[in-house]
Parts: structure tokens; C-alpha cells; sequence
């Protein structure tokens, strides 16, 4: 009897004490659970989402490939170049310097155009300042875009006037796509226009303005010795990509430092982007180069850090259209460029990470 009753004291007793501990823990628990994430914070970190792999090196350019699971599967869009050069698409000269129009013509097709790529003729050569995803018979619309060319109003040469001929280039440069993206200031674009201009005519060992338009960064772009000097930069590291079917994108460092990364949601729309975005790059390593200098490599955790760092960063939000999303995030160092395509399964169909 007496064992009776110290069983059952002892149980009260267990129960007295356990009980909160268990109620504790998991009141622990849901409180955890109801913690708030970072709005439009990735679900999970860079590294575990990618594999890096690299560098890849010619001269002052060292390049890293971007590997991960494509995330639009089927999918696939015309870029700007390719629906330009089919007739496609028409880009309309407005008259206003910071917005042109864009039409998508084709039955069926999607056309990507990213910002930075450089649409040539109209009053002045313009490169386009945002992502966008151009539905079919879409109809006009209006895409936000800033001058690389400083001074001309009017047609030049055979070009038409009301409307832009092609997209064979992008804007070259960390400090351009900055002024374009950050600052959205138009006269510093120009002013970095001409650094470029400058930096290019001392390292290829010839004046790159073309006499036809003296400010076109389009004109430089196809100057002849820029040319040539890219194409052994672009010769040295097209292949790199071609044996990798999880490729999504790149990042570069130039003279030892880290520049910037691209990321796209799907393998083929990183192939189709692949050489222009190369040619760009080559394009900055040749403006930035320095040469019989040594520099330190650039490892692919500091690639790894880099891409953790810019999407850790604080973010704001714009919306390009009724589909497409901008969210910038930005820390003490680096800025992210992430478009979000609302018809789309994915989060996001392309990621722009910049070194300030």
C-alpha cells in the first residue's frame, strides 16, 4: 500500500516537472516556425543552389561557369538579336531618349531582351535599361532604355530613323551598368561611354571613335582592332560551355578582382546569350588591362561569397510590366538584379550580381 502511494506521488511529481518543459519546447518550436523571412529572400543559400567551376582564363580575364538545375524546362524565348535579324520584332524610335517602344510580331514566339543590350539606329543608338519577356502579338510596349550616344538627333547614314536595325552588342563595363542600373543617371552613362572610348583607344593602340558618329559606343564596339583584340579573348574561352549541359550561367573577374556574374533559369537560354555576353566581357578586360602585371587569382569560394553577399542584401521592388518583376537587393559591396517572370514556374528567370 505504502508503494502504491509513493508511485503515485512520484508520478504527480514527474508530471508537475515534465509537463512545462514539453509546453516550453514547443511553444519553442512554433514561435521558430512563425519567425518572418526576408521578403523575396531565396529559399535557400547560393551554395546550395550552384556549383562553380573555373577559372577559366586568357590574359587579364578569368572566367567562372555557373552550374545548376534548369528551372524552365522546355522552355524557350527568341532573343532580341535573334528576333531583330528574323523580323520579329520591330524596336520604335519614340523621340524621348530614356524610352523606346517594342513589338513583338510572331504567332507564337516569346522574345527575352536583357538590359544592357545595344539596339543601333533610330535618332541615337540606345541600350535597353530592363529585362523583359515580350509576349507574341504583344502590341506595343514601352521599354525603358539609355543613350550611348552622345549629340546625334538624327539619321545617320542608311539607317532608319523611325526604328532600330539590330542588337548585336552589349554595354561593356561594371561602371556602365551601374550608371545604368543604380544611379539611372544619363549623363553619367555618357560620361562612362567616353572612359570606355578612352581606355580602349590607349590598350588597342588606336583611336576607337568612329568619325560616322564620333560618341557611339555601338561604333567602337565595332571597331576593327576591338574587334580583333576581343575575338583572341573570345577564341580562348567560347569552348568552356560546351561539354556542360547544367551550365547557367558565368561570373568574371578581370586584373584579379571579381566583376560581375550572370544567371539564367534555363541552360539553353544561357547558351543563346553565351557569346555576347563573352564578347562583353572580353570587351572590359581589354578596357581594364594592364599590361606585363601579375595579378592574384580569384578563387571560387570569393566567387561563392560574392553571389551570397549581393542576395543577402536589403531589396526593393518594381514592376516592369503586369508580368515581369525587378527585385534589387543591395549590400555594402555588391548589388543584385533579379527578374521575376509572374507566367513563369520559377522564382526568377534571370540574376545580375555587380561588384561596386
Amino acid at each position: 500500500m505504502k508503494s502504491q502511494t509513493l508511485v503515485k506521488v512520484l508520478g504527480v511529481f514527474l508530471l508537475a516537472v515534465i509537463a512545462p518543459l514539453v509546453l516550453l519546447a514547443v511553444g519553442q518550436t512554433r514561435t521558430t516556425n512563425r519567425l518572418p523571412q526576408a521578403k523575396n529572400r531565396p529559399a535557400s543559400a547560393n551554395t546550395d543552389d550552384y556549383k562553380i567551376s573555373g577559372p577559366y582564363t586568357h590574359n587579364n580575364l578569368a572566367v567562372f561557369l555557373i552550374h545548376g538545375k534548369d528551372k524552365l524546362a522546355g522552355k524557350t524565348f527568341l532573343t532580341l538579336q535573334e528576333a531583330l535579324k528574323q523580323r520579329k520584332v520591330i524596336v520604335y524610335e519614340t523621340k524621348n531618349v530614356n524610352e523606346l517602344a517594342i513589338e513583338n510580331l510572331s504567332r507564337y514566339e516569346e522574345v527575352y531582351v536583357q538590359s544592357g543590350d545595344i539596339v543601333k539606329g533610330g535618332q541615337q543608338d540606345r541600350m535597353l535599361g530592363v529585362d523583359l519577356v515580350v509576349p507574341p502579338r504583344s502590341g506595343k510596349i514601352s521599354i525603358a532604355a539609355f543613350c550611348v550616344e552622345q549629340g546625334r538627333w538624327q539619321k545617320r547614314g542608311n539607317e532608319e530613323s523611325t526604328h532600330f536595325s539590330s542588337s548585336t552588342e552589349r554595354v561593356a563595363t561594371r561602371e556602365l551598368k551601374i550608371a545604368a542600373n543604380k544611379t539611372k543617371s544619363q549623363g553619367e552613362v555618357w560620361s562612362k561611354v567616353a572612359e570606355a572610348q578612352s581606355k580602349l583607344s590607349a590598350n588597342v593602340g588606336m583611336r576607337v571613335n568612329n568619325t560616322a558618329s564620333d560618341s557611339s559606343f555601338q561604333l567602337t564596339l565595332e571597331n576593327r582592332q576591338v574587334r580583333e583584340t576581343a575575338d583572341a579573348y573570345v577564341r580562348a574561352l567560347a569552348h568552356i560551355a560546351d561539354k556542360h549541359a547544367d551550365v547557367l550561367g558565368y561570373a568574371f573577374a578581370i586584373n584579379g578582382k571579381i566583376n560581375s556574374a550572370d544567371v539564367y533559369a534555363a541552360n539553353a537560354l544561357f547558351r543563346k546569350l553565351w557569346p555576347s555576353l563573352l564578347k562583353a566581357s572580353a570587351v572590359e578586360a581589354i578596357t581594364e588591362l594592364q599590361k606585363n602585371q601579375k595579378f592574384d587569382p580569384v578563387s571560387r569560394n570569393e566567387v561563392g561569397a560574392f553571389l551570397d553577399d549581393a542576395e543577402a542584401g536589403a531589396a526593393t521592388e518594381k514592376d516592369v510590366t503586369k508580368r515581369i518583376q525587378m527585385i534589387t537587393r543591395e549590400s555594402k559591396v555588391n548589388i543584385l538584379l533579379e527578374t521575376r517572370d509572374r507566367s513563369a514556374s520559377g522564382p526568377w528567370l534571370h540574376r545580375s550580381y555587380i561588384k561596386k
